[in-house]
C-alpha cells in the first residue's frame, strides 16, 4: 500500500494528478500524502514490534 503513495512508483499520486484541476501541482499532492505514509509506517513498526497483535486470532481459532 505504501508503494502506491511514494516515489518513484506512486501510481495513486499520478492518478490524482490526472484527475485534479490544473492549478494543483504534483508537489502539493506529495505533501498531502505525507501524513498517510507516516501512519502506515507507524502501523508497520507496531506490527513488527508486537507481531502478537496480528497472530492472536489465528492462534486462538486453531487451538
Amino acid at each position: 500500500q505504501t508503494s502506491f503513495l511514494t516515489p518513484p512508483v506512486g501510481f495513486a499520486l499520478f492518478y490524482l494528478k490526472g484527475v485534479c484541476p490544473p492549478e494543483i501541482k504534483l508537489i502539493d499532492i506529495y505533501r498531502g500524502v505525507v501524513p498517510f505514509i507516516i501512519l502506515q509506517l507507524i502501523g508497520l513498526f507496531v506490527i513488527i514490534i508486537w507481531p502478537e497483535l496480528v497472530t492472536w486470532l489465528p492462534a486462538y481459532v486453531y487451538k
